[in-house]
């Protein structure tokens, strides 16, 4: 197996994609989360190149948000798109990223994408409320490899 495969088991994947439908039910944002092994790239400007290929920054309201996970290289990054940073507080990327580290530096994996993902889905609701009936879930919400 590779180091993404055994990063999560199928029950840990199945829990998080729930943590995003949960978080998505109160808002019109879009998260994913992105697992690979290895990258010659910072983290961050690799999950800026995930975030261009796995299209989410075609949303309506450009609300996508991403939790990039770099196995091998012990590498983490959460980016939104240009409609979440025209709003959001200057701080909410840092304290959503402690809250995933926090956990992540005691191989609590799982817990730590759970509570960040509830917690951009509750900050989000604020600046992009849930529609309702007519909120329509552009993006896919199971964990992507590459």
């Amino acid at each position: 197996m590779s180091a993404t495969e055994d990063f999560l088991s199928t029950t840990e994947e199945r829990e998080i994609v729930d943590a995003i439908v949960k978080a998505e039910q109160q808002t019109s944002g879009e998260i994913r989360v992105h697992i690979e092994e290895h990258s010659h790239l910072p983290a961050l400007e690799r999950a800026q190149e995930v975030f261009k290929t796995l299209n989410m920054h075609k949303t309506s309201a450009r609300n996508g948000v991403l939790f990039y996970i770099g196995v091998k290289d012990r590498h983490f990054a959460i980016i939104g798109d240009d409609g979440i940073d025209k709003v959001v507080p200057y701080d909410f990327w840092e304290s959503t990223k402690k809250v995933v580290i926090d956990q992540f530096k005691q191989n609590q994996f799982k817990e730590g994408l759970i509570q960040g993902i509830l917690q951009t889905g509750k900050q989000l609701k604020f600046f992009f409320p849930y529609q309702g009936k007519d909120d329509v879930n552009e993006l896919p919400n199971e964990i992507s490899r590459s």
